[in-house]
């Protein structure tokens, strides 16, 4: 179907796909943080619960390095705010690649004739 198109639909097509690849994108990353986010916060909570002379390590790329408490508690923390950043960063950002893909959707519908909520007659839903 794609090669009957009007090359200004089938352009607006290729960006709807290109937008919902993004979305995937978005999405994934977004989840990913907000896990990051979560472990980091179920840490920074476990934490207050340790005695400060308590000794601790910290993992560094594929070791674990003795660290104190105090060191500990403020990289946490560093963590869950940047962390906290980027889950609201990908937020709106994926609010963004929504928002563009429903006036693109909308575009596209008005070209190919549909208009908005332009179902045919007799279409889905009639019984």
């Amino acid at each position: 179907m794609q090669g009957n198109l009007p090359p200004e639909a089938q352009e607006k097509l290729e960006q709807l796909q290109d937008l919902q690849e993004t979305a995937q994108q978005v999405a994934t990353q977004k989840n990913e943080a907000e896990t990051q986010l979560n472990e980091a916060e179920l840490a920074l909570d476990e934490l207050e619960d340790i005695d400060e002379d308590t000794v601790m390590y910290q993992e560094v790329g594929e070791l674990l390095v003795e660290t104190d408490y105090e060191t500990a508690s403020e990289d946490l923390e560093e963590k869950v705010d940047s962390l906290e950043i980027r889950v609201e960063t990908l937020t709106k950002q994926e609010e963004r690649v929504q928002e563009q893909f429903e006036d693109l959707q909308g575009d596209l519908e008005e070209l190919l004739g549909g208009g908005p909520g332009g179902a045919p007659m007799g279409g889905p839903g009639g019984a």
